[in-house]
């Protein structure tokens, strides 16, 4: 075997145990209430950094409220206006999570809130689409090259 061939494959081997590692990471958000803190981090326990954040408020669950990132250690914060039901979207390369928050008029730190989580469905960019299909397209030109040349 080729001292090329050899370093191919054992490439190709840590490339795909750092891919399945990478592919892992889900989203968590925990939250505390009076004003309101939210901490993200992925499955892992690794904080989401610099994660966009949409905040929804009672009145008008289509237009954010605010709109934000988290800190170097995936906190964020913000003092609700009005009573109600919040909903907190945190997203960061494909990763995020939805929760729930509900605010009464007089809300404390001490009050525990009801956090429902709730998936979030990201789909590729059209960037990222024609990535992909032209990485399989020049796979498929690869392999079949590979196997015309013959053997040698």
């Amino acid at each position: 075997m080729k001292p090329s061939t050899l370093t191919s494959i054992i490439g190709g081997f840590g490339l795909a145990l750092s891919a399945t590692a990478a592919l892992a990471h889900g989203a968590n958000i925990e939250v505390s209430q009076g004003q309101i803190q939210i901490q993200a981090t992925y499955d892992g326990g690794n904080p989401m950094a610099n994660a966009q954040v949409l905040v929804y408020s009672p009145d008008n669950l289509e237009e954010p409220w605010t709109e934000a990132t988290t800190d170097e250690s995936g906190r964020f914060s913000f003092e609700p206006d009005s009573a109600g039901t919040w909903e907190v979207t945190v997203r960061q390369a494909g990763h995020g999570d939805v929760v729930t928050i509900p605010v009464g008029e007089s809300a404390t730190a001490a009050d525990s809130p009801e956090v429902e989580a709730a998936p979030v469905q990201a789909g590729l960019s059209p960037m990222q689409q024609w990535v992909t299909i032209g990485s399989v397209i020049w796979g498929f030109v690869g392999t079949a090259l590979f196997f015309s040349r013959g053997k040698r």
